[in-house]
């Protein structure tokens, strides 16, 4: 058999737990387990997103119906003037955000060409230029703009870029904090080569400025936004930030950092980005980007119900009821697929970008920012490694059963702590890893269980399968370590069956005749032996040899090696009718049982070994098979096996020193109640031969005589009682002997 090696499941076991730790430290990354990962995060923000609607934003959208009615974009910036001066005087909203650039001066008028004339070709006609002049202030669309949302709540957006020119456009708003404001605190941000920002005239003019670059992350999803990016040396804020300050009033940004009892040797990671107006600070936190997960509400879109959305043609031709989006933070920007302003993102492949920024503020007015913490990697760590040390230990150790339950406890407590901390604290904490690491575990330990098992099955199936029960057999293969051939000391039941007349019957048979006789009793005779879960020691000539309890231990090996013991009796009563059949005739059996401390296992020479019991139990065994025949019964069985086994009616047959012994024992027989008898009709036999034993011990052979008298009349062909009564005679005729207890002495086998 295949030993176990406790030092090879540890190591199978080891392995995921190794791997798992080596992705998180990034000495060897799974690029599949960083997949599962925003897969897994994807589906938790689908699952949990509230999907109502938030009245506080509202987004005014250049959808195909403003492009069908106003033209295409961009609009003449005077009509952008007219409903940034309808949306705060009109509808009294409380923020207005531009997610657009406006980084080019607007031609349209034809303003530029005009004072071209003036200046140049027309300008000896004083009356053209004087109206020209006149003109301006009504052409000039990008003053009519910067007037419109001057000394206004008005953010207008930016963007950086990666250009390894640094090509820069427009004017950026004022940076939030310098590098000075970190100290030597790394803030981890984003930083930009490039930008592309507003007309300084609008720049000057609005109340603020952000940038609205978004993360993508590999797989192009967008699952986050920094909330401040370096550029130069200066930290800039972001487009959504931008948009909540303005809506805050007088507010200043400085970064957040963990306290410093908390900070482990060399941290120089930014932790929150905090707000300071009017002495309140509210602190908004940041992963190691300076980046805050977007905490989309719903779908996206005007049909996704989480904010309310108001086409752009409406707002400028004055159709919304007054006062609709009244105290709203609003939010222009676009869906028109044309204007490529939609983005992948965990709730939609085209997404409005706008909304993206929507939810991002939504999120602030919450306090309800998602956020990867700054010890996402020590909690991973922790985690792997509790579990990882659980099931090494105790995978090994457990059937599969019991493996796959303790592999779900774990699964589920690692899922529910990811989910209430997410759920409870705003939490995003990397949960792929430690699934792969259980899962693996739980894979590795099963694959080395079934191969290596598999051989120890096989081997033990070879080993035991001419011995056992095939029943057995597949009771041990679910553990196959527990049984081996190693020779061990425990309590047996051990039986000798041998059969009666078969000397004679055999003279009368050919060789091949007496073959198939003995075959055919053999096998009738071992079939009831493993009904009853007991093992074949070994065939000697007309003698089968059987024992209970091992190799599978059992605590009713008493009960049933006498329970088989009867089988064999009514077997072999069915087999004498098929003898009579063909004019063969009868045999009977003699069984002999004991029960006791014995030797089992393979033993034998270098050439020979068998799995077999050995001991002073076993030797009894035989001794009271041989006895059988003395008493006239089928059945004798040691008093350890009378006191072990339940549910039979007993009755004893003597106290009996076997060669070999000096020690007495009781033996007896089991009775059954048998044709034209009663329960109580045997129970009164049994009563009346415990009387008569009691007399015969005490030599009143006159007692004796009366109560064989009545045995023989209740059971007159039990030749039990004919044996007694001839002892009785015999006895009779001695002395009285004070020192004789009723003993019977053998001194032969």
């Amino acid at each position: 058999m295949v030993s176990n090696r406790p030092w090879v499941k540890l190591g199978i076991a080891l392995i995921p737990v190794l791997l798992a730790v080596m992705h998180v430290t990034s000495v060897w990354r799974i690029g599949p387990l960083e997949w599962v990962d925003n897969l897994i995060y994807d589906i938790r923000l689908r699952a949990t997103m509230p999907e109502t609607l938030d009245d506080r934003i509202a987004i005014v959208d250049v959808d195909e119906k403003s492009l069908a009615e106003v033209g295409r974009w961009p609009w003449p910036r005077d009509k952008l003037a007219a409903i940034t001066q309808h949306l705060f005087d009109e509808q009294r909203i409380a923020v207005l955000g531009f997610d657009v650039v406006f980084g080019e001066p607007d031609l349209s008028s034809g303003l530029s060409r005009l004072e071209q004339l003036a200046h140049r070709e027309l300008a000896h006609i004083p009356e053209f230029t004087s109206q020209v002049q006149a003109l301006a202030a009504t052409l000039d669309h990008d003053r009519l703009f910067a007037q419109a949302i001057a000394n206004r709540p008005v953010v207008l957006g930016n963007y950086f870029t990666s250009d390894r020119e640094g090509r820069t456009s427009g004017q950026l708003p004022a940076p939030v904090m310098t590098k000075e404001s970190f100290g030597r605190v790394h803030s981890g941000s984003i930083e930009w080569t490039g930008y592309g920002a507003n007309l300084p005239i609008l720049m000057q003019a609005a109340a603020g400025g952000g940038y609205f670059n978004a993360i993508t992350d590999s797989d192009g999803v967008v699952r986050s936004i920094p909330l401040v990016s370096e550029f130069e040396g200066a930290y800039y804020e972001s487009f959504s930030l931008a948009v909540f300050r303005a809506l805050l009033g007088q507010s200043t940004i400085e970064p957040g950092f963990p306290s410093a009892r908390f900070l482990p040797r060399g941290y120089d990671g930014l932790e929150s980005i905090v707000i300071r107006e009017n002495g309140r600070a509210l602190a908004l936190p940041v992963d190691h980007r300076a980046g805050s997960l977007v905490p989309y509400r719903g779908r996206g879109g005007p049909q996704g119900g989480s904010f309310t959305y108001v086409s752009a043609t409406d707002v400028l031709h004055g159709r919304l009821s007054p006062g609709l989006l009244k105290g709203k933070v609003v939010l222009f920007g676009t869906t028109a697929p044309g204007l490529l302003d939609l983005r992948t993102t965990p709730v939609g492949p085209a997404y409005p970008g706008v909304e993206a920024h929507a939810n991002l503020i939504a999120g602030f007015l919450d306090g309800n920012t998602l956020v990867i913490p700054d010890y996402a990697l020590g909690y991973e760590l922790v985690v792997i490694v509790v579990c990882g040390l659980l099931l090494t230990l105790l995978l090994p150790r457990l059937s599969a059963p019991k493996a796959v339950a303790l592999s779900l406890i774990i699964v589920t407590v690692v899922i529910a702590l990811n989910l209430w901390l997410y759920i409870q604290h705003g939490l995003v904490l990397p949960l792929a890893t430690a699934l792969f690491m259980v899962v693996a575990s739980f894979v590795f330990n099963m694959s080395y269980g079934y191969f290596s098992e598999s051989r120890s099955k096989r081997e033990l199936a070879q080993l035991f399968g001419t011995y056992v029960p095939p029943e057995l057999v597949q009771e041990m293969v679910k553990d196959p370590d527990r049984y081996t051939m190693q020779a061990r000391s425990c309590e047996l039941t051990v039986m000798f069956c041998d059969m009666r007349g078969f000397t004679h019957l055999s003279e009368g048979l050919t060789p091949e005749q007496l073959q198939t006789l003995l075959n055919r009793l053999f096998s009738r005779l071992t079939r009831v032996i493993r009904k009853h879960r007991g093992t074949i020691d070994k065939y000697m000539g007309d003698c089968v040899m059987a024992f209970w309890g091992a190799p599978i231990q059992s605590a009713d090996h008493a009960t049933q090696a006498v329970q088989a013991a009867l089988d064999m009796i009514v077997a072999m009563s069915e087999i004498n009718q098929e003898f009579i059949k063909n004019g063969w005739p009868q045999i009977g059996i003699g069984i002999g049982l004991n029960t006791g401390p014995m030797f089992v296992g393979d033993m034998g020479s270098d050439l020979r070994r068998s799995y077999t019991v050995i001991g002073d139990a076993v030797n009894l065994g035989s001794r009271l098979e041989a006895l059988s025949r003395i008493y006239g019964v089928d059945i004798v069985v040691g008093d350890a096996v009378r006191r072990l086994a339940f549910g039979f009616h007993w009755q004893e047959l003597d106290r009996v020193v076997v060669k070999g012994k000096e020690e007495a024992v009781a033996i007896y027989t089991p009775r059954q109640v048998t044709a034209g008898q009663t329960e109580a009709d045997l129970s009164h036999e049994l009563a009346e031969w415990a009387g008569f034993l009691r007399a015969y011990r005490h030599q009143n052979w006159d007692a004796c005589d009366t109560m064989l008298f009545n045995l023989n009349r209740m059971n007159p062909d039990f030749a039990l009682y004919r044996f007694y009564a001839d002892r009785v005679s015999e006895r009779r005729h001695l002395p009285f002997d004070p020192a004789w207890d009723g003993t019977t002495h053998f001194q032969s086998k």
